[in-house]
């Protein structure tokens, strides 16, 4: 599985290709990938390009790293510019560009492009957080797989142009190519129909070169590409970036790939990540091993958004593999089984208690709040791969929100069902004292083939409000110093590319 293209960009550190060189090489578009930016602060953004002119094909572009030159505007029109420059795109990052434009004004819009010789990227608009910003608008994406239908639910988002675009992770998938066209999964009382609308382009992805690949067919998509360019993005992955349920050091199947191999993967999905996210720190590489640091705390006017890293630092799944639910063994209740970490747990309580916002949100990759896919009982049958397979870790957060933090809330995707939620202080146990309420995102196009049992357990779980798990969509959040507003926005047939979205449903945080 260690491929030598992992070695490809080492040699070649240190060559630097000027713009008279690289516009003599670069015969075509560059920047098919499109622009993006992130990680906004009151004073700072990331912004993103990568040169490719064969995306498919590594990039294709010539040996050494690259100068592309930039331009920051304070208006739309590009009249008044307020910076201008270069920045190198290295061979090593797969020709990625990750610039941090420092010295910005709070709660202001700024647009940008890079050159590369005669080419020119498209326009993208970003802008600045402030504290003291009387509304904001959000706007909660994931799960997005590229077989599974189209991304109309990002022409809604670029049209909308949010303040900011979190999205939760599950940005890629790791698999391999399917089949075109339709297919039924039988259930008790109805069948249901899904289709695959367009296909991967490799079997499943091992290596930096497959990951790299993966995400620039994902990212040559152009509703993708007009939401990334219409607003900065706050990223995480989940767990297909890497490997479906993979958690810590363990994959999905340990029996299929060996710990080296899996380190070596890890290693490559976390660089490819990087590569292609408008975020400023790269991994950290020891040997074969990767870390990333993905958790980071954002203000957004009243809302303070702690954005979490459930996939790093878990402990391994427990119980088997029973799905959607499974009943809990005697490994479930360990104490010392963890889901964010020692060190990001401590990390996260002291964010939430030094806080002075009026809302306290969580970003987490996985729903927080409980679901039960039994009628009843002592002993749920609960879905091991969420919090609910880590009771004592979701015990020692709830307590730490239910310790005086201003009005908690939590922002989730991972599950292709969209649901608004209350989590109780017991979280199995609605008459015990609420302590924040949970906004679970549906899916922007992947199906959800368990929605039947969702809508049959339904009544086992009182505590939520609501739940559509047969429509694609994303959240928007309208946040304001005195209410907080909440509205689903779903997709009219996610088969249909430019299909139009409506809301199913608005809600306000003070009438939960």
């Amino acid at each position: 599985m260690i491929n030598r293209r992992w070695f490809i960009g080492s040699a070649a550190a240190g060559i630097l290709l000027p713009a008279s060189l690289a516009r003599a090489a670069v015969k075509t578009n560059p920047f098919t990938l499109g622009v993006a930016s992130g990680s906004p602060r009151s004073d700072s953004v990331i912004l993103w390009t990568r040169l490719a002119v064969d995306p498919l094909q590594g990039g294709a572009m010539p040996a050494g790293d690259v100068v592309v030159g930039f331009r920051v505007w304070e208006d739309a029109e590009r009249r008044k510019l307020l910076r201008e420059g270069t920045v190198i795109a290295p061979e090593a990052d797969a020709h990625s560009v990750h610039l941090k434009l420092e010295g910005l004004r709070p709660g202001r819009e700024y647009w940008y492009a890079f050159t590369l010789g005669d080419f020119e990227s498209p326009l993208g608009r970003t802008r600045t957080t402030s504290p003291d910003a009387e509304n904001v608008r959000l706007a909660l994406a994931s799960c997005q797989s590229w077989q599974s239908g189209f991304y109309a639910a990002y022409t809604d988002i670029a049209a909308w142009a949010p303040d900011c675009v979190i999205h939760v992770g599950d940005y890629i998938y790791e698999g391999g190519i399917g089949t075109i066209g339709s297919r039924t999964v039988a259930k008790t009382g109805e069948t249901l129909s899904f289709r695959t609308v367009r296909l991967h382009n490799s079997a499943e992805i091992v290596t930096l070169w497959d990951y790299r690949n993966r995400y620039a067919l994902y990212k040559s998509d152009r509703a993708l590409q007009a939401a990334h360019a219409a607003a900065p993005w706050i990223v995480a992955m989940d767990d297909h970036e890497v490997d479906n349920n993979w958690a810590g050091d363990v994959p999905q199947d340990p029996r299929a790939q060996t710990a080296l191999e899996f380190s070596v993967r890890k290693l490559a999905a976390f660089k490819a990540w990087y590569e292609h996210m408008p975020v400023e720190r790269p991994p950290l590489i020891d040997d074969i091993s990767a870390s990333l640091a993905m958790n980071d705390v954002f203000r957004f006017g009243s809302a303070q958004v702690h954005l979490l890293d459930t996939r790093q630092y878990r402990s391994d799944q427990v119980c088997g593999e029973g799905f959607p639910g499974q009943a809990p063994c005697k490994q479930y209740g360990n104490a010392n089984r963890t889901l964010l970490g020692a060190v990001q747990e401590q990390w996260l309580k002291r964010e939430l208690r030094a806080s002075s916002a009026r809302y306290n949100v969580l970003a987490s990759q996985i729903w927080l709040s409980p679901w039960r896919f039994d009628a009843g009982g002592d002993a749920p049958e609960v879905n091991m791969d969420a919090w609910d397979g880590y009771p004592a870790a979701r015990e020692r957060l709830t307590e730490t929100l239910a310790d005086g933090i201003a009005n908690p809330v939590i922002m989730s995707g991972d599950w292709h069902c969209a649901a608004a939620m209350t989590l109780h202080e017991r979280p199995f146990d609605p008459s015990s004292r609420p302590v924040a309420h949970e906004f679970a995102g549906t899916s922007i196009s992947s199906d959800c083939g368990w929605m039947r049992e969702m809508e049959d357990s339904k009544t086992s779980n009182p505590h939520a409000h609501y739940l559509n798990a047969r429509k694609r969509g994303y959240c928007r959040f309208e946040v304001g110093t005195k209410q907080w507003v909440t509205t689903y926005r779903v997709v009219a047939d996610p088969y249909v590319a430019d299909s139009p979205l409506s809301n199913d449903v608005e809600m306000r945080l003070a009438d939960l």
